[in-house]
């Protein structure tokens, strides 16, 4: 049977892109991947922070400071890829107007200022339903567009310091922790994805577009909450665990002849496997050790047992024994070896980022679009755009020729 051709799950949705940082471009960039057009809105002057902000990448590789006039900031490469960038001054009203009328031919507006930004540019949730009644319009900010704290300046270290994770990361003795990766950014921008899907599809029955008010603090709390971290104190638990999860005991990382690995026993059948595999059968008699409560409140003997095999072998000879006996097991891989790993390699999930300017210079990890589907061939075709590419390309559609182009640059307007 003849393969059919894949096609682009987003084919014919426009996407106005007003984000900057990392919320809201990881959102559009999600939506480019799968396949809709993603037009970015940058600042005539300076175009993206990130583009201008360090690490660079350029023709003589990374560096902290630019080496050359075409470095861009690397997080910028990485984020606006497969997206169009068109220039426009939205203090003024020529640029303002021009928005609007990108906004009539758009089926989605994902922006993440602060609370009352978008009131002072014409575009509040209640304006842009009555002016664009199809349009669905995402805004991501920090503790959502409702409550108290809705106006507090947000980045990711202050809502995981806010939403309680910092709480519970790190060590039992030590100081609270951020995630080593802005997670709440991520995360945010992923059920801002999940949010505008599942708009497109109301769309199609009902003809009408909606306001989704995406919080970084509720989607990193509706993730925690699973874990039942108000009941720790009354459970005789600390409130951090370290590498521990408080419904596993063994689960935690161990020291080897050589290095480190990560295991859990999250099954009887996993905990009497280990036993095996420690040469510790004689634990399976004990009916505190078989007690996976007893175990948790024990961790610390636990781990102490577990430690003291792992000790005597290397890493490569652990997660051998390990994985025969199907024990859920792991090296501790260094983010910076991500792309040496062969599962990934094989899944092509790690790609290198491309200069537009410079597509032959070997750039950084950066990771491919995460979903893989049967009939749809997401992912990133081109590189993150130079400011303003493709305004001649979008403006022309709305009518403007190139002489009125030249007169809104002159004047500051794009």
């Amino acid at each position: 049977m003849t393969e059919q051709p894949k096609s682009q799950i987003l084919d014919g949705v426009r996407v106005i892109d007003l984000t900057r940082f990392l919320s809201g471009p990881q959102a559009t960039l999600f939506l480019a991947g799968l396949g809709a057009e993603v037009i970015r809105i940058d600042e005539p002057v300076g175009g993206d922070p990130a583009a201008n902000a360090p690490p660079f990448f350029g023709p003589e590789g990374v560096s902290m400071n630019r080496r050359t006039e075409g470095d861009l900031g690397l997080a910028y490469l990485k984020r606006a890829r497969a997206k169009k960038s068109v220039t426009l001054n939205l203090k003024s009203p020529e640029g303002r107007d021009i928005l609007y009328r990108l906004l009539e031919t758009a089926d989605v507006l994902v922006e993440n200022f602060r609370v009352g930004v978008t009131d002072r540019l014409g575009l509040s949730p209640d304006s842009v339903a009555e002016r664009f009644p199809r349009l669905i319009h995402c805004a991501i900010t920090g503790y959502g567009s409702t409550g108290p704290e809705r106006h507090a300046k947000a980045y990711d270290l202050m809502v995981q310091a806010a939403s309680g994770l910092m709480s519970v990361t790190g060590d039992p003795e030590g100081a609270p922790h951020k995630a080593g990766s802005p997670l709440t950014d991520g995360i945010a921008g992923t059920f801002a994805v999940s949010g505008i899907l599942g708009a497109l599809y109301q769309r199609e029955r009902t003809g009408r577009g909606q306001f989704i008010d995406v919080s970084m603090a509720d989607c990193l709390v509706a993730l925690m909450l699973d874990e039942p971290f108000d009941c720790y104190e009354e459970l005789g638990l600390a409130e951090r665990q370290g590498n521990r999860i408080m419904r596993f005991s063994p689960f935690n990382t161990y020291a080897t002849q050589d290095g480190a690995i990560a295991l859990g026993a999250a099954t009887q059948q996993d905990w009497l496997a280990l036993l095996d595999v420690m040469d510790r059968r004689d634990l399976a008699q004990s009916p505190d050790h078989m007690n996976t409560g007893w175990r948790i409140v024990h961790n610390a003997e636990i781990d102490r047992i577990v430690g003291a095999w792992t000790a005597t072998v290397t890493t490569a000879a652990a997660l051998e024994r390990l994985a025969a006996r199907d024990i859920p097991c792991s090296p501790i891989r260094a983010a910076r070896d991500l792309a040496d790993w062969p599962h990934l390699r094989a899944r092509g999930m790690v790609q290198p980022v491309v200069h537009p300017a410079y597509p032959q210079a070997k750039g950084p990890a950066a990771a491919a679009f995460p979903l893989k589907f049967s009939a749809a061939s997401p992912g990133y075709a081109t590189p993150a755009p130079f400011v303003g590419q493709h305004n001649a390309a979008v403006y022309a559609e709305l009518g403007l020729p190139p002489e009125a182009l030249a007169a809104l640059k002159a004047s500051g307007a794009i």
